[in-house]
């Protein structure tokens, strides 16, 4: 019986779909004007695990995240590079769709853009304004009447008088209320823009994200997710908007991935502790941090430092290492692995659970690989399969063992170590045992450590 903790109730519930078997997930994606941050990372990959694992409970998913390619940040970087919006946000969506392939991210089964729904976001602030809950302002803007939906603020647990004693109201802004937020925004001179019954202008940011799910997926659906600054107030207003126009319950459960934390401070670029996700891969396996990125609950905020990467990569190699050698073929086993792995799963998505329970499999596998060689292949097969629920340890063992944590790390090359281990081989062939150990110990020295076996030598580079 599979629980998600819904950030509404804030509380775990029993998943029920509006359809039986049938999920509708919408993900609030990633607003293109810059390279993706680790942050944005541990939403893709988060929410990869969750389809993921829905599928292997044979959950039909639709899978919708979307892409905002119209905002103040893309017209402010846009200006700034000499560049055209169009230009900058196609750029930088081939960047988001190459970093999401080298973390192991299945795309999307919709990526609708936000440019691509202006005709269904201004029917969707008509209606508004049609129901009282939107109003033209004299400056061309079109707000949002905040105190009119009377169940604002359920979702973050923030009351009104509260919100009012933090709003601010920008000089630019024509607000009947401190509290309403934009709809509609007029275009200023020169802006991309789009006609309006409100005149020329753009769409505020959530109205975007109420018309592309809406669209995408029905007035009501499954799960909405997103990053944990999300809830408010883009999730809040999300809701108003989308309740107030369809009349109906926009989503059932809600759902956030938790912050990450870079050496136990919030990353920001003011701190200089901000790292886009192609500066870690320039360092680190792909896996290895998709790994750190899973460890820890989806939930749970992640502290993210070299010293974790180099725990989660100590990880993989244990797993990499009981897997390698062995002919991964299923066979009949015990149901205790299986078992144990959804159990953990079904808890709204423990992962650590899950992997202690792929940590106690890897166990058993090393002892079969020495003790009862015939039921290793089975162990491996099982190992590989639960593992890739979470899209791990399905790369070729000695691949990944062979693979330098970076590549100023590697102090030889593959052909340089292969050539070694040929010139030891011939020192064994002529008995020059004392050579053959000289070559051991001093690819030993530069953390290339051989293993022999009847099948031959085989090597992997020291953690």
């Amino acid at each position: 019986m599979l629980k998600i903790y819904n950030t509404l109730t804030r509380q775990k519930e029993v998943f029920q779909p509006l359809t039986d078997k049938q999920v509708k997930m919408y993900v609030c994606g990633v607003t293109v004007y810059d390279f993706c941050h680790i942050g944005h990372a541990r939403v893709m990959v988060v929410f990869d695990m969750i389809t993921r694992y829905l599928r292997a409970r044979d959950y039909q998913v639709t899978y919708v995240r979307n892409i905002t390619d119209i905002d103040d940040k893309i017209l402010k970087r846009a200006a700034e590079n000499g560049e055209s919006i169009q230009a900058l946000t196609e750029r930088m969506i081939r960047a988001m769709h190459e970093d999401e392939r080298a973390l192991g991210v299945l795309p999307p089964d919709q990526e609708p853009r936000a440019t691509a729904y202006i005709d269904e976001i201004i029917a969707m602030v008509r209606t508004l304004e049609d129901k009282g809950y939107a109003y033209a302002a004299p400056n061309g803007d079109v707000y949002y009447r905040v105190r009119k939906f009377a169940s604002y603020g359920r979702l973050s647990q923030r009351q009104l008088d509260e919100l009012q004693a933090g709003a601010r109201v920008e000089v630019a802004e024509a607000k009947q209320d401190p509290l309403d937020f934009v709809l509609w925004k007029a275009a200023k001179a020169g802006e991309v823009s789009w006609p309006s019954p409100w005149g020329d202008g753009r769409p505020g940011w959530h109205i975007e994200c109420s018309a592309m799910s809406t669209c995408c997926l029905g007035n009501t659906f499954d799960i909405h997710g997103g990053g944990p600054d999300l809830p408010f107030p883009h999730h809040e207003n999300e809701i108003a908007q989308s309740e107030a126009a369809t009349g109906q319950t926009y989503v059932n459960t809600w759902m956030h991935a938790g912050a990450v934390r870079v050496n136990q401070e919030k990353m920001s670029k003011s701190l200089g502790n901000f790292f886009t996700i192609r500066d870690v891969l320039a360092e680190h396996q792909p896996e290895v941090v998709r790994f750190l990125l899973l460890a820890s609950h989806y939930r749970s905020a992640i502290n993210y430092s070299v010293d974790a990467l180099l725990d989660a990569r100590k990880s993989l190699l244990r797993f990499y290492n009981a897997l390698d050698a062995v002919e991964v073929i299923q066979g009949e086993i015990s149901k205790q692995w299986r078992v144990a792995f959804m159990a953990a799963m079904d808890d709204d998505f423990n992962t650590p659970e899950a992997l202690a329970v792929l940590y106690d499999l890897a166990r058993t596998l090393n002892t079969a690989k020495k003790e009862n060689p015939a039921q290793a292949p089975a162990l491996a097969a099982e190992l590989r399969e639960l593992a890739g629920i979470l899209g791990l340890l399905q790369q070729d063992p000695q691949a990944f063992l062979q693979t330098a944590r970076t590549e100023t790390e590697a102090t030889l090359s593959a052909p340089e170590i292969e050539s070694w281990i040929q010139k030891r081989q011939q020192a064994r062939a002529d008995k020059d045992f004392a050579e053959s150990d000289r070559i051991r110990d001093w690819l030993a020295q530069q953390g290339i450590i051989l293993r022999d076996s009847r099948e031959g030598t085989r090597w992997t580079r020291e953690s």
